[in-house]
């Protein structure tokens, strides 16, 4: 790894710190070499602090270390992108990233479809909504739905129609989804089962 520490004549290089699970950035310090060669031997983040002018391994005093687990040099050679495994918050404030914001799992489109979801359910208006209605009917309904359309996901795996195949699918994790919420728990409660799994 031929890293530019010469560039902006510091010796230091920015070191954006992503989160290996979540894909979130966490924070952003800076490394000369000795901070890196440092990181690499212990595992744990180390930068060379600007305001202390010496090397200092995140979570030295708080406990809330950033533990290595890949590193990438971009293009120009003078930026690192470090992908860690966090112990505890980031953010001497006590938040998830340095930009306040809790380090969760985002599932991006389906993170927003649970957030509507929920909030059809918690407005009550089953005349307008279908979330709405579905779950006035109670939980047995909500799963009876969830088999019915696992039925049809089946029935069309089995055809040649990819776009009916495709459309029964979103229909199985749209109405998964509600099932889910009806019993208190979202996608990443699933995610964790399954992580949990990984050998």
């Amino acid at each position: 790894m031929n890293i530019d520490f010469n560039k902006n004549n510091d010796g230091l290089v920015p070191a954006i710190i992503q989160d290996a699970t979540t894909k979130n950035v966490l924070m952003l310090g800076y490394m000369n070499a000795e901070a890196l060669e440092k990181t690499k031997e212990t595992n744990k983040i180390t930068f060379f602090s600007r305001t202390k002018q010496r090397l200092w391994t995140k979570g030295e005093e708080s406990g809330n270390f950033l533990n290595l687990v890949d590193l990438k040099l971009d293009c120009d050679n003078d930026t690192l992108l470090i992908q860690v495994n966090p112990i505890g918050p980031t953010c001497h404030t006590g938040s998830g990233t340095c930009w306040n914001q809790e380090n969760q799992d985002d599932f991006a489109f389906i993170s927003k479809l649970e957030n509507t979801i929920e909030s059809r359910v918690n407005d009550g208006n089953s005349e307008k909504s279908y979330v709405a209605s579905l779950f006035a009917s109670g939980i047995n309904k909500v799963a009876q739905k969830v088999g019915e359309e696992a039925v049809e996901v089946v029935i069309e795996a089995m055809d040649n129609n990819d776009d009916l195949f495709l459309n029964e699918s979103a229909d199985l994790l749209f109405h998964y989804l509600m099932l889910l919420q009806a019993k208190g728990f979202k996608l990443k409660d699933i995610v964790s089962v399954l992580k949990s799994r990984e050998k």
